[in-house]
């Protein structure tokens, strides 16, 4: 990869505060967007960001990519109220969705005029395996290493190392148990 990095023509960037590491990729069809008071977006050394992802901050709200991250197509990332930070080495496969905040639903209001909320950030860690249409909830960690199946929703936190399925999800089993086994991809992909 050139040293500078790549983006796209294609891409669409309206982001006052984009900090980009060494050697970056942002592909065709994506977007970097700053609503109002939006934090900032900061891509790591190596992170690559394929086709047709969205990352979105407001108010409250940043986002950040560590070193040799990826993100593959048709994610979205949207922090508001609360960042949204994955570490180092994460592979977060095609279609997932990221949300740091909640909307309100109370009943005498219509939901379009209320608030939103937020139980605070969502943070992963380093090395972390995201299947494909993962979504992640705010106020959620997911421990370094762990391993979340395709589909699943993460609603609470997921230990370092732990294997998580479902919706909600939760720990079916912890990568030392299964050593150098290969996983299912039913499982994971």
């Amino acid at each position: 990869m050139y040293r500078h990095g790549y983006i796209s023509p294609r891409a669409t960037i309206y982001h006052s505060d984009l900090h980009l590491g060494a050697r970056v990729f942002v592909d065709d069809d994506c977007m970097i967007y700053q609503n109002n008071d939006g934090g900032t977006v900061t891509l790591g050394d190596k992170s690559r960001i394929y086709r047709n992802t969205i990352i979105e901050t407001g108010a409250g709200g940043h986002v950040t990519l560590g070193n040799n991250a990826s993100i593959h197509p048709r994610c979205q990332l949207n922090a508001y109220l609360a960042p949204i930070e994955i570490g180092d080495d994460v592979m977060i496969a095609a279609n997932c969705a990221f949300y740091s905040y909640d909307h309100s639903i109370d009943s005498d209001t219509p939901i379009h005029k209320q608030p939103i909320t937020s139980k605070g950030g969502i943070a992963i860690g380093k090395e972390a395996w995201l299947g494909t249409g993962v979504i992640v909830l705010c106020g959620v960690r997911i421990g370094e290493g762990a391993v979340i199946g395709a589909g699943s929703v993460v609603t609470k936190d997921i230990p370092e190392g732990a294997i998580a399925v479902g919706n909600p999800a939760r720990v079916v089993k912890t990568r030392n148990e299964i050593g150098s086994e290969n996983v299912s991809t039913e499982i994971i992909s």
